[in-house]
């Protein structure tokens, strides 16, 4: 009796490539088709890292998955088990594709193009005997009763594999995701995540194009924190830092309909004393000198005038003139400048959510579904999201891999 199996992979962006790949190689003799809903694969990829695609990240100086992965760093740390930022690197620089690792850790083809990435996985696909079928808009997934799974797609005829895998991306509705919820699934509610914050103060939005790094930006009141460069825009802010918040704290912000106060801290540094210290010492170093003319070095002039003046100090005054209250408003200004949030932004084309698919209905060890035998999961379906850096396409190939062999152990 013939082992081969039929499988379906239904998604044509990064985790579903690698996990057609993975379960083609794996099991030649099968048969696995991946199914994409539009005319185009890979679309996503293309446009990562603004048309370079960053693919992974060195993860050095990451001491804690929790800091890049807020609300799946268990999950991650037992798939990177089976793979992880290393084992992709090697893979890909194995089938063809120079890597380059830039000074912020961020890992880009040498090429500097997303389509070298793409071409790799297709031509891997192609060669491995993977079948794309294009315009395939995924309807549902049901269970029959020999054990095989029923595919609906919208106008078309529904199909019927022994292995399905679900890596359809990210949905921004509930409703998306409900044909999953009806069949069983926990969903967790799927919000925004990597977006840029919309600041109605006008007299911070005239620094647009400037760039303070770095600051730790904050929202009051909570443990949320990120630090790095952050970018002045004529909507807000941007920036690494202002991604990193948005994604450790998107349930909040959505929570809180997008109207928040953040904090920032213009010095960058953590420890609040060691920031006092620091403005202190050059008022001590500095006393006859205007306050206008002498500031902390990682500030800009533009910046620094534009801090004087919302402390209220008279940037034609000494350091000495400003006194021990106005030296006191300075640094909290200096560390602790609290803005309002009015809404949100967007961040390029890129469009990640914080929810989907409850990691409580899936086996951790091979993303299969606990109440729908032979269904497994991948991508950004799965309640994993990450910081910007590359920790997203990371997730895509572990989550891929992972489910792509366990759907044909």
């Amino acid at each position: 009796m013939s082992d081969r199996k039929h499988v379906a992979i239904i998604g044509g962006g990064a985790a579903g490539f690698f996990a057609a790949i993975q379960s083609k190689e794996r099991h030649p003799a099968d048969t696995v088709t991946i199914f994409e809903k539009s005319g185009r694969v890979l679309a996503k990829v293309s446009v990562s890292g603004g048309g370079r695609c960053n693919l992974t990240n060195s993860f050095l100086g990451i001491n804690d998955l929790k800091s890049v992965y807020p609300r799946a760093d268990k999950l991650m740390k037992r798939l990177f088990n089976s793979f992880d930022n290393n084992d992709a690197c090697q893979w890909f620089e194995q089938h063809g594709v120079e890597l380059t690792t830039q000074d912020d850790q961020c890992v880009f083809p040498r090429s500097q193009s997303s389509q070298t990435v793409i071409d790799c996985l297709t031509r891997t696909a192609a060669k491995a005997g993977v079948t794309v079928c294009l315009r395939h808009q995924l309807v549902k997934v049901a269970p029959r009763p020999d054990g095989r799974l029923e595919v609906d797609f919208k106008d078309r005829p529904s199909r019927t594999f022994d292995k399905v895998v679900l890596t359809t991306g990210g949905s921004p509705r509930m409703a998306g995701l409900a044909y999953l919820q009806e069949t069983g699934h926990r969903i967790e509610p799927p919000v925004p995540s990597l977006f840029t914050f919309n600041i109605a103060d006008k007299n911070f939005r005239d620094l647009m194009g400037v760039v303070v790094e770095p600051v730790v930006l904050g929202i009051p009141g909570t443990k949320f924190r990120a630090n790095g460069p952050l970018l002045i825009t004529h909507w807000g802010m941007s920036g690494p830092a202002t991604l990193k918040l948005s994604s450790v704290a998107a349930r909040y912000i959505s929570d809180h309909d997008y109207h928040f106060e953040v904090a920032i801290n213009w010095l960058g540094e953590t420890n609040a004393q060691l920031a006092e210290e620091q403005i202190r010492q050059i008022a001590r170093q500095n006393p006859k000198k205007l306050t206008a003319n002498v500031h902390p070095g990682e500030l800009t002039a533009r910046v620094w005038h534009y801090l004087l003046e919302r402390t209220g100090i008279d940037k034609e005054k000494t350091w000495d003139e400003m006194g021990k209250k106005g030296l006191n408003k300075l640094i909290e200004t200096l560390t602790n400048d609290v803005h309002h949030v009015s809404g949100k932004g967007v961040f390029r084309d890129e469009f990640v959510t914080c929810g989907g698919v409850s990691l409580k209905s899936v086996n951790p060890n091979t993303l299969e579904s606990k109440v729908c035998p032979g269904l497994f999961f991948a991508g950004e379906l799965l309640d994993v999201d990450a910081i910007t850096g590359g920790f997203n396409l990371q997730a895509a190939w572990t989550t891929g891999f992972v489910a792509g062999r366990s759907c044909r152990t």
